[in-house]
């Protein structure tokens, strides 16, 4: 693997896919600033953490589209999940030096939370 900001990002996308949080986390610099709908990590262990509880629901991630600016990454994928229909989910990530040091996490998580609701 490349330092290529979509290379790193890819290969994230397919840890997460296959569930393997110990490439996952390779992926990720120690101090990753996360924020998203569920809440925020601010170290690459905490993330894990979080990554592989909400895991335990996803079924599949799809990646649509990639955009890219330099060091800058926005995957526009579908999150599968056990739980409810595939979610659009916006993520913007940060890649330096081989490693993703911030994301940011857009979607609905009613459908998650609330499944009852149909939201």
């Amino acid at each position: 693997m490349t330092d290529e900001p979509t290379h790193v990002t890819a290969a994230y996308y397919a840890a997460w896919r296959a569930k393997d949080f110990d490439a996952l986390r390779s992926l990720l610099a120690d101090d990753v600033d996360f924020v998203g709908p569920y809440g925020y990590a601010t170290s690459a262990d905490e993330f894990r953490e979080k990554i592989e509880i909400a895991s335990e629901i996803n079924t599949d991630i799809v990646v649509k589209k990639v955009f890219s600016d330099g060091p800058d990454v926005l995957t526009w994928f579908e999150m599968h999940t056990s739980v409810a229909a595939p979610m659009p989910v916006a993520t913007w990530s940060h890649v330096v030096d081989g490693k993703i040091v911030r994301q940011r996490v857009a979607f609905d998580p009613r459908p998650v939370t609330n499944p009852a609701d149909g939201a």
